[in-house]
């Protein structure tokens, strides 16, 4: 099973990621910011990263620029959330990540985004 990691400081959005990924057989580990988000990557296998751009203690700019620093993660696809202009979505584009989500989103965004990147088991 394929896991995506969702760094989300809003539990409403964090919760809709994970009930629309669930069916799809996703593995999803939710954390509420950057700092937790880089504290569970070392953990487990993660196959895709989902990070909003403005959260507490470590945005997701910088998460994205912390996880592009590390080899092993260069690889790893970022997908950004964002209701923030342009150019903070170019900013987290240049940092790294592959693709983004403009808020407000839909089931069938997520699902089209991601599938672009992995192909759900099931």
């Amino acid at each position: 099973m394929k896991t995506i990691l969702v760094a989300e400081d809003h539990e409403a959005v964090r919760k809709f990621i994970t009930a629309t990924l669930l069916p799809t057989n996703f593995d999803v580990v939710p954390v509420g910011d950057g700092k937790e988000a880089l504290e569970v990557l070392p953990l487990a296998k993660i196959d895709l990263l989902i990070t909003d751009l403005q959260m507490p203690n470590i945005a997701g700019i910088n998460l994205i620029k912390t996880v592009r620093e590390n080899p092993k993660y260069q690889k790893l696809p970022i997908i950004i959330l964002s209701g923030l202009d342009n150019s903070e979505i170019q900013n987290a584009m240049t940092a790294g990540a592959n693709s983004y989500l403009r808020k407000p989103f839909n089931a069938t965004q997520l699902q089209s985004e991601i599938s672009k990147y992995l192909q759900p088991i099931g």
